[in-house]
């Protein structure tokens, strides 16, 4: 005889099959949110910037704001397409090792790529 006195709907609220399906979820939501803020501040900035020159959309890029904003565009995006990517992984490739290589690979060239970006905004803002 089960010591647990809980139902099975109390003991399973909360947990999906893997146990963290809900915040993996949730983050992909909370990415995609914040895309949707940086996303419409980079537009309004570049439309800012369609008939100037080299210098002043540089000068525009170097200021704080606008080089805190667009490394939190590099990183949320990129971090939202690992989410997303990952989940289309899991749900078709039914090989096992090559879910964990495409996994691991795309989680690289992410890092890469958003550390890459990250570093030409920091050398725009710098000015270096």
């Amino acid at each position: 005889m089960s010591r647990d006195l809980r139902n099975p709907l109390a003991r399973a609220r909360g947990l999906g099959s893997a146990k963290e399906g809900v915040s993996h979820w949730m983050l992909q939501r909370v990415t995609a949110l914040g895309l949707v803020f940086l996303t419409v501040w980079f537009v309004v900035t570049v439309l800012g910037l369609m008939h100037s020159d080299y210098a002043t959309a540089r000068a525009t890029l170097a200021k704080p704001w606008n080089a805190v904003l667009l490394a939190a565009l590099l990183i949320t995006m990129f971090r939202h397409a690992v989410l997303g990517l990952q989940v289309v992984i899991e749900d078709y490739v039914h090989t096992r090792w090559l879910e964990v290589v495409s996994l691991v690979l795309i989680k690289f060239i992410a890092v890469l790529a958003a550390l890459a970006g990250v570093l030409a905004v920091l050398r725009v803002a710098l000015g270096s």
